[in-house]
């Protein structure tokens, strides 16, 4: 079942663009622009995450996630503010923020950090981190920086690697091209060209050529898998 995040964001374009990214992310959003809707529609405890501005109309971010507290709700909460100094982040975790992100933000990292929440929502620690990942019959080292699928080397550029390493990181997930230009070419914007398509396609021929089964996966009108599941 996806998991649902509830935005809470006065700023349109802002909510909008989170709204879009984190949907083509596999998560269920909802968005509202007023703190006082905010502590409704989180009081209800139908979600799973929520983001929210901290200069909100009505009732700010702080105020509404204090009162979501004091309700009893324990939906964790991640807050995003133009304010970041030391104080106002300890401010905002006082009252209630699980994270705290400041504005401009990554969205790579934005989902990096709601990943690690809901991580520590479900195993209740941190993981570490690994040096070899494994997808299949494929096999990579991080610190050789080299790939093998059944028992077969695989020559790949510093980019295709990356590229690679990040797939396998959200293995059995889709990965949308938002989320690729971001952390790869650490773009923060559309550059209107195919590059991401243009690597995937040479990263899929090398993954795939010679081999039986299919493992770099095409999801129409959202972005990739790296999966042995079709």
């Amino acid at each position: 079942m996806s998991r649902k995040i509830l935005i809470v964001e006065d700023d349109a374009s802002t909510a909008a663009y989170l709204a879009k990214g984190l949907g083509e992310a596999g998560y269920v959003v909802q968005t509202c622009a007023d703190g006082r809707d905010g502590l409704f529609l989180a009081s209800e405890g139908i979600f799973d995450l929520i983001v929210a501005d901290r200069m909100l109309p009505g009732l700010n971010g702080l105020a509404m996630l204090g009162a979501i507290r004091a309700a009893g709700v324990a939906t964790p909460a991640l807050i995003l503010s133009a304010l970041g100094t030391v104080d106002d982040r300890i401010d905002g975790l006082n009252a209630g923020a699980d994270d705290y992100l400041v504005k401009p933000f990554s969205f790579a990292e934005l989902t990096a950090r709601i990943d690690a929440i809901f991580r520590r929502v479900d195993r209740g620690g941190t993981e570490g981190q690994p040096t070899k990942l494994s997808v299949g019959d494929l096999e990579i080292d991080l610190l050789a920086r080299t790939v093998v699928r059944q028992g077969r080397a695989i020559a790949l550029g510093a980019r295709e690697f990356n590229l690679l390493e990040y797939l396998a990181r959200h293995a059995g997930q889709v990965v949308t091209r938002t989320m690729m230009l971001e952390k790869i070419w650490n773009y923060h914007f559309d550059p209107g060209s195919n590059v991401v398509d243009v690597h995937i396609g040479r990263l899929r021929r090398k993954l795939e050529e010679g081999f039986a089964a299919p493992i770099l996966h095409t999801v129409r009108g959202a972005g990739y898998r790296l999966s042995t599941e079709p």
